[in-house]
């Protein structure tokens, strides 16, 4: 009885896991970037082809300063609308917070946030402020107030700080794929793994060219096993672009065999918003890896729809589709 009460009590062994990142040491108070002298500093270092390209454009320089954590040069302008416009590569709009936007904007009669901006031949890229641009364009505005920054890179970086509105992950797969297609548009040198800082996740980019390929994917059920078997590519970006699509093909693929056993549960009368994670969680062999690296994304894949083709729909009953609960859907996630 001792021995079993042992047993009981001693601890699980535990699943292998992602390694958490380090907890973020809190800084020192007032440790890190600029007096608000300096900020304002007379000595920053003026982009002067900038500030007459402003001009030249039908804008207006209202100041210049240092940026206050790192020093960099920030122009404060007001730019003519019509010149500006977001970034090619950023998530769709979304309508329903335009509206609330411009109503809030129209009540207090202010447009109090400039959007970030960078010159690009002339047009001014917006890849921080998109929904205030629209509901500025709403109101009939001429003019809109910007946060210039002088090194087009930015645009590409600053995608980071776009927390107006939460990321959701069909948003953010189809961010990160156009901007993989905009750097290649660019002409931008590079492996993939280089830009795995612009990135985020690998997992991104596949996803998001199956989102391209079908806007109505539900990449929820999938992103858990892609993650684990997704990577930054050592190739060339368009090459590795080539890869993603080859890959969201098979994504696909396999989301039409999901599909298919989803409709058959519901011809037998099972009916729940998590069929297609029940289905995925399934057949989805890594939930049960220990330790050690996991398959290629083809390995997986294949075995995947291997499974698919012998899932026995009749062995599925209620209470199994029950305990599964499910996760957060996204918002517009199909599950049929």
């Amino acid at each position: 009885m001792a021995a079993k009460s042992a047993r009981k009590s001693a601890p699980a062994k535990s699943k292998s896991a992602t390694p958490r990142k380090p907890r973020r040491k809190k800084a020192e108070p007032k440790s890190r970037g600029l007096s608000a002298s300096d900020v304002a500093s007379e000595a920053v270092a003026f982009p002067d082809e900038l500030l007459q390209a402003v001009r030249q454009d039908g804008g207006e320089v209202l100041a210049v300063y240092r940026d206050p954590l790192g020093g960099h040069p920030v122009v404060f302008a007001v730019l003519p609308i019509d010149k500006v416009e977001p970034t090619p590569y950023q998530r769709d709009l979304s309508e329903p917070h335009v509206k609330r936007l411009a109503t809030a904007m129209e009540r207090l009669d202010r447009f109090l946030d400039p959007v970030i901006a960078v010159r690009v031949q002339g047009r001014y890229w917006t890849p921080n402020g998109n929904h205030r641009l629209h509901a500025s364009r709403m109101l009939g505005a001429k003019s809109i107030v910007a946060l210039l920054l002088p090194e087009e890179d930015v645009a590409y970086q600053i995608l980071a700080l776009n927390t107006e509105k939460a990321h959701n992950l069909k948003e953010r797969s189809l961010e990160v794929i156009r901007m993989a297609r905009g750097l290649v548009g660019a002409g931008r040198p590079g492996r993939e793994s280089a830009f795995a800082h612009l990135f985020e996740e690998p997992s991104f980019l596949t996803l998001g060219a199956a989102y391209e390929k079908r806007p109505r994917y539900s990449a929820g059920a999938y992103h858990p096993f892609v993650k684990q078997v997704e990577s930054f590519q050592e190739l060339p970006l368009p090459e590795a672009l080539a890869l993603r699509d080859a890959r969201a093909e098979r994504l696909l693929e396999l989301d039409d065999a999901v599909v298919a056993i989803v409709a058959a549960l519901k011809e037998r009368g099972l009916q729940s918003p998590y069929l297609k994670n029940f289905v995925v969680a399934r057949i989805n062999f890594l939930r049960f890896r220990k330790d050690g690296a996991p398959p290629t994304f083809d390995a997986t894949v294949d075995r995947m729809l291997a499974s698919a083709k012998r899932f026995n729909v009749d062995k599925v009953r209620r209470e199994d589709i029950g305990r599964m609960g499910g996760g957060p859907l996204e918002p517009d996630e199909e599950q049929a």
